[in-house]
């Protein structure tokens, strides 16, 4: 009899077109479960479960509730919301997969350039026969673009915003003179300077105890006002009150979002709704061929398993 496996959070429905699962039998969930005993009780009787980044977290809990899982796979090598320790306590191997740096470097491209110009509101006007013209863009070039993170997206975004003809700041806790050097970028002296000194800022740091919160109500009070904030990282890096607080009194002249601290975001926040917000449903690693990767290794992941050779294990 074959392995059962359930793939969650398959939102588009492609999963099981994208690679060969002839070696287990499949299960796709398009749709995100609102509870955890919801999510129990679909996938109780499977002995591997695929998760799509950090949609639905594996908790010490989730772990103890589901004593047939023998195997996890992750998309991306790494992922804050599996508990590995608990993992390991209950038997459960982890794996992951390759993942592609270049999609959230276009969207959060996409993310600056639609709010700066204002591609949303423009083309809606446009569809509704409503005015021609109704916005000013802001000008990239001879602006300042402010990196919190100047890792291997944070580097990219560099460079075409230094295309745009942009001046380039970045900071974390420890980037080097050197290093920003590297990218022909110049070193912030510390998060304060960088934040007080972009006309765009954009987040591009991993979540953990030194990030969560890093930018919050008075990080926000020192960035220029009319100046824009980005984040295609993750949710918690910044103060989400904090922030919709900065959009409401118009210090902030925008955000481009495509993080959040609950996913899906509920209907009636205030990111859905606040016109100065650009916001995308989590789509930075959502494209084409960054899936087929995702999906291809996933199988290969299953199928070293069933061989008794795990591969590309998380620890």
């Amino acid at each position: 009899m074959l392995p059962r496996c359930a793939v969650l959070d398959d939102y588009q429905g492609v999963a099981l077109g994208l690679a060969d699962w002839s070696r287990v039998r499949a299960t796709s969930f398009r749709e995100h479960f609102p509870s955890q005993d919801d999510l129990v009780a679909a996938i109780s009787g499977c002995e591997i479960v695929v998760i799509m980044r950090e949609r639905t977290p594996f908790t010490a809990e989730l772990f103890a509730r589901l004593p047939r899982l023998r195997l996890l796979v992750t998309t991306g090598m790494r992922n804050a919301s599996i508990d590995l320790a608990a993992a390991r306590a209950h038997g459960v191997t982890v794996c992951g997969t390759g993942s592609s740096s270049t999609p959230p470097v276009e969207l959060t491209w996409a993310l600056i350039l639609g709010l700066t110009r204002h591609l949303v509101p423009e083309a809606t006007a446009m569809r509704a026969g409503g005015p021609w013209q109704h916005t000013l863009g802001t000008d990239l070039h001879g602006r300042t673009l402010g990196l919190l993170g100047l890792g291997k997206i944070g580097s990219r975004v560099a460079a075409v915003g230094q295309a745009f003809g942009m001046d380039v700041l970045a900071w974390s806790e420890h980037l080097t003179e050197e290093r920003a050097g590297v990218h022909g970028v110049r070193l912030a002296p510390d998060k304060d300077a960088l934040l007080s000194g972009s006309d765009v800022v954009s987040v591009h740091l991993v979540l953990g105890d030194r990030t969560r919160g890093l930018v919050g109500a008075r990080e926000l009070a020192l960035m220029r006002p009319g100046s824009y904030l980005v984040n295609t990282a993750r949710a918690a890096i910044v103060d989400q009150d904090a922030l919709v607080a900065a959009l409401r009194s118009g210090r902030l002249a925008g955000a481009g979002l495509d993080v959040f601290e609950e996913e899906p975001l509920p209907a009636g926040h205030a990111l859905r709704t606040l016109p100065n917000v650009l916001a995308t449903p989590h789509l930075g690693y959502v494209t084409e061929l960054n899936y087929e990767t995702y999906f291809r290794d996933a199988v290969q992941d299953i199928e070293s398993f069933i061989d008794g050779v795990p591969v590309r294990v998380l620890t």
